[in-house]
């Protein structure tokens, strides 16, 4: 008889490998637990998905809920003053996307990516319970003040205790990000066998749904979650996003049965720290026959074979080839009786080396990515602002809220990627005989031109909406233009996140080796990070560079119609342009993983972005 789903939970959280109990059969002499299990259970691919993207969806749904609103609700009910409020919403930002890289080396070196995933959720369950007490509590929370005391800046902020009880909460929704934002995508990677046909196309079509769901359950906590809080209440608004943060957990072990387990194999940065040592210890060695790796795989090089059934072995390459002085064989190394090396620090396999290599090649595209996002950062800012001084009217009695007009974007993207999925893909699979379409980096760099002439379309609508604003008021006057003129930009950038930031995932779980994909997923919210921190730099420089005329105003001013935004966008635009380039020369070196590219051929393995 099946145990009920609640029955099996603790044997979950006990089990170092989290490991099915259904699997009850015993291990073949000789066989461990964890080979039984690889022998036994085979991934189940879109079968698991229902579990996983309903999981990540409620999950987005209900940090957004939560998170997206969080300077106001600092504001307006825990009587923060404005610059505090921005400045701790920031750093929670911030630290909420750097978390993944320790969640990520958590999940590798000790927990696996299933039980990482669990505790994470529980994290953000009660930290999502904790904010909810604080605008339910009346203790938890200053008591109310009248306008005119706000005006006055007299109203009493947090004690210590309600500034404790706001700090656990984002600590523990920071926790939650750590844990699922690295996992949740290499985990639903897991349940597809990449050597088949079959498994490579349901890939493909994961990537793009993950994103598009995602995005969606940000729409949803944008608009209809953001409008509960503010225009209802802000205990029914955190209720909501916590329930549902709860629906998730549940939809998430329903799968239990269904799920492929990766164990943890260790610490991926202690693998990439021994290669470099080691590379070091050994760089006054010589490779012989520095063309032809054939030779150094098979005689000088230490090459085991790999220890798990789901990790392709890459093939020796030459690129970085001081490298591999990590793998030469010395008369001092010794190895054991499993075939490991008995100081791993000297002597490390073909395999580690060629993965420090994916690493390298990666992180110079990576930074390409950073540039996109500062775009989509920068729209985001400024179009509630720009908004505000428009005609947000549809009809005689409905205003669009400025804050709702960016959930354009959004609803972009999530339109356009089962079109590029659906349509796109099939046609340009008939063309290019590629099984994506267009080959990954093609499909960043499509995103990294859309991304800059978007900003080029944002700087004449908004030349465009100064003119008429100083026309129709003055420097304090509105425009009459509908706010519906910043949705073009508004889609186009959609389309290129479809493009850039869904290639950049599906690049990264590609193109990092099998067991540094909570490392590959993780980077991709540091790009994000990277943006806003980017973006608060570039800000600032802007005010200052530009702040030396007569007047002493720049092109970024609190009065839109004094400012010049459209200046500001086409500077963005041009910084588009030198990363586009940049990004070009980084493809054009790339060598892709698992493809031998030797010294004298540079032409082979690399993707060119025509």
């Amino acid at each position: 008889m099946k145990s009920s789903f609640f029955e099996l939970l603790p044997s979950f959280f006990k089990c170092k490998t989290c490991l099915s109990s259904e699997l009850s059969s015993p291990p073949k002499d000789g066989e461990d637990s964890q080979q039984h299990v690889h022998h036994l259970r085979k991934p189940n691919g879109w079968k698991c998905m229902p579990y996983i993207i309903g999981n990540e969806t409620f999950e987005k749904i209900a940090a957004t809920g939560l998170t997206a609103n969080l300077t106001v609700y600092l504001v307006s009910h825990f009587q923060m003053e404005q610059v505090s409020a921005a400045n701790l919403a920031q750093i929670f930002f911030g630290t909420a996307n750097f978390a993944p890289l320790v969640g990520a080396f958590i999940a590798d070196a000790y927990w696996g990516r299933f039980r990482t995933l669990a505790y994470a959720s529980m994290a953000s369950f009660l930290g999502m319970v904790v904010l909810t007490l604080t605008a339910v509590v009346p203790e938890l929370k200053p008591p109310r003040c009248i306008e005119a005391l706000k005006l006055a800046g007299q109203c009493a902020g947090p004690n210590k205790a309600q500034t404790g009880a706001l700090y656990l909460s984002l600590a523990l929704l920071i926790l939650g990000a750590g844990g699922i934002r690295p996992c949740s995508l290499p985990f639903g990677v897991d349940q597809f066998d990449g050597n088949t046909k079959k498994g490579q196309e349901g890939l493909i079509s994961f990537f793009n749904w993950y994103y598009c769901t995602s995005t969606a359950a940000l729409v949803i906590g944008l608009t209809v979650v953001v409008y509960i809080q503010e225009s209802i209440s802000w205990a029914l608004g955190f209720g909501i996003p916590t329930g549902l943060m709860l629906f998730s957990i549940i939809f998430f072990f329903l799968g239990v049965r269904l799920y492929v387990y990766v164990p943890p194999e260790g610490s991926i940065f202690s693998g990439i720290v021994q290669v470099l040592v080691a590379s070091f210890k050994k760089r006054s060695l010589k490779l012989p026959d520095p063309d032809d790796v054939k030779v150094q795989e098979s005689s000088l090089l230490y090459n085991p074979p790999v220890k798990s059934d789901r990790v392709i072995k890459l093939p020796l390459s030459s690129q970085f080839s001081f490298l591999n002085k990590a793998a030469i064989k010395c008369d001092d190394d010794e190895i054991k009786a499993d075939g490991s090396p008995t100081n791993p620090w000297r002597l490390c396999s073909i395999q580690q080396v060629e993965e420090v290599k994916c690493l390298i090649r990666i992180i110079p595209l990576w930074f390409s990515g950073i540039v996109c996002f500062l775009a989509l950062a920068q729209q985001w800012t400024f179009t509630v602002l720009q908004s505000i001084t428009m005609d947000r009217h549809l009809g005689p009695h409905f205003q669009i809220p400025a804050g709702t007009l960016v959930s354009i974007a959004l609803l972009s993207l999530t339109l356009f990627i089962p079109i590029y999925d659906q349509i796109f893909v099939p046609m340009a699979r008939k063309i290019t005989n590629i099984e994506s379409g267009i080959t990954l980096l093609q499909r960043q760099g499509v995103g990294l031109v859309l991304s800059a002439v978007s900003m080029v379309l944002a700087g004449l609508v908004e030349k465009k909406r100064r003119s008429s604003a100083l026309l129709h008021g003055g420097i304090n006057g509105s425009s009459p233009l509908t706010a519906l003129w910043l949705a073009p930009q508004l889609i186009l950038m959609g389309i290129a996140e479809a493009f850039n930031a869904v290639g950049q995932i599906e690049f990264y779980n590609r193109q990092f080796p099998e067991h540094m994909q909570t490392l590959a997923n993780s980077l991709f919210f540091c790009s994000i990070a990277g943006a806003s921190y980017l973006s608060t730099l570039l800000v600032a420089i802007i005010k200052k560079t530009t702040s030396g005329d007569e007047e002493g105003t720049s092109w970024l001013e609190n009065n839109l119609n004094v400012s010049r935004l459209d200046l500001f966008y086409y500077a963005i635009a041009l910084l588009g342009v030198v990363n586009l380039v940049y990004f070009i020369i980084c493809a054009h070196f790339y060598h892709y993983k698992g493809v031998p590219v030797a010294q004298d051929d540079e032409s082979e393995g690399k993707e060119l972005i025509p």
